[in-house]
This record gives C-alpha cells, structure tokens and sequence, in this order.
C-alpha cells in the first residue's frame, strides 16, 4: 500500500468534509440558535435517494461497502484503547452511512487510524475512498447544500 496515495484521500476527506460541513450549516441544516452545530441527521433525511436508490455504480459500491464494513467506534475500555461496534440503530439508511462517514473522520482525525505509520493501511484506503463518493453524492443531491460547498 503507498502511503502516499492514503496521505492524500486523508487530505482530500479533510478538506471536503470541513467544507461541507460548514456548507451543512450555511444552508441550515443546523441545530439552531447557540453553538453553530450542523444537523447531520436532517439533512440525511432530505436526500433518502442518494443512499437508497443510488443511480451511479460508484454511489452504490460505496454506500453498500460503508454500511456493511462500517468503521469502529474507538473507545477506552480497561484503561486501554480499543475500538467497538457501534450501531446507529433504526435510523434511516441514509443517517446510518452519514455517522460512519463522520466516524471515518473523526477516527482519522482523532488519532485512530494514524499514528506515524497507517493502521490497516488497505481498510483506511476503502474507508476512506468510500467516504469522499459518499459526500459528493450528498452533494449532488441537495443544490442548496452545493451552493454553500460552492460559494
């Protein structure tokens, strides 16, 4: 595995996923008044296609392999670090992918998967992939949300 090919999908999920993050609450899909927060959960409610009924191969692949591999959870059990399964319960498909692409950043982010060297380099690399199809996808789907992304 070439790690540079994963030092730049890192950068490249960085990069987009705080823009549209930002893009997220421009368009308001945000939690109202108080702490700028987006609602990651609406706006996964208001574009149901793009996860249930994808048109392009590359949407399909990607939303089929993050719901059935989806990144771990890590968490401190016993003192020590490790990862667990966490589900996001009954939620709609579409809620379901967004929570385990915001969990791909932040395990990336917060140290998870990287710590000098990649941990399960080809993983990440799918992970990873995977993700930034996803989020332009959901940025195809909503033109409100693009124009953010966009302006």
């Amino acid at each position: 595995m070439n790690e540079d090919v994963l030092d730049e999908l890192a950068g490249a999920l960085f990069r987009t996923f705080a823009r549209f993050e930002y893009a997220l609450k421009a368009a308001g899909f945000h939690c109202g008044d108080g702490e700028a927060k987006a609602d990651w959960t609406a706006f996964a409610k208001s574009i149901p296609t793009v996860f249930d009924d994808p048109q392009d191969d590359g949407v399909k692949e990607a939303v089929a392999y993050i719901l059935a591999h989806p990144p771990k959870k890590q968490v401190v059990a016993g003192g020590l670090l490790g990862w667990a399964v966490a589900d996001p319960g009954n939620s709609p498909r579409s809620d379901q992918a967004l929570v385990y692409v915001r969990r791909v950043r932040n395990n990336l982010f917060h140290g998870g998967k990287f710590n000098g060297r990649w941990i399960e380099p080809q993983r990440s690399e799918e992970l990873l992939r995977h993700s930034l199809a996803v989020l332009r996808a959901c940025l195809e789907a909503s033109a409100k949300v693009r124009a953010a992304y966009d302006g």
